[in-house]
């Protein structure tokens, strides 16, 4: 065959494959958008995770070590 049919053929699937993965993404998306119960976890994890974050702070802060070390020593 043809070098340019072969041509024509790939960038056609290419072309479908992208359009295919487009639209598959829109449809999670507008999954995600419409379940508020999914949106309300989502935002409780952030919460969660920043409460964490200042955890780890804290306990990593000089101040705490020192105080503990002095506690076990009581």
């Amino acid at each position: 065959m043809n070098t340019l049919f072969y041509v024509v053929c790939i960038v056609a699937i290419v072309f479908t494959a992208d359009t295919i993965q487009k639209y598959l993404k829109l449809k999670n998306q507008e999954k995600k958008e419409q379940d508020p119960e999914l949106e309300e976890t989502l935002a409780q994890i952030e919460r969660l995770e920043e409460r964490i974050q200042v955890l780890e702070r804290i306990v990593t802060e000089n101040k705490y070590d020192l105080s503990r070390e002095i506690s076990k020593l009581e």
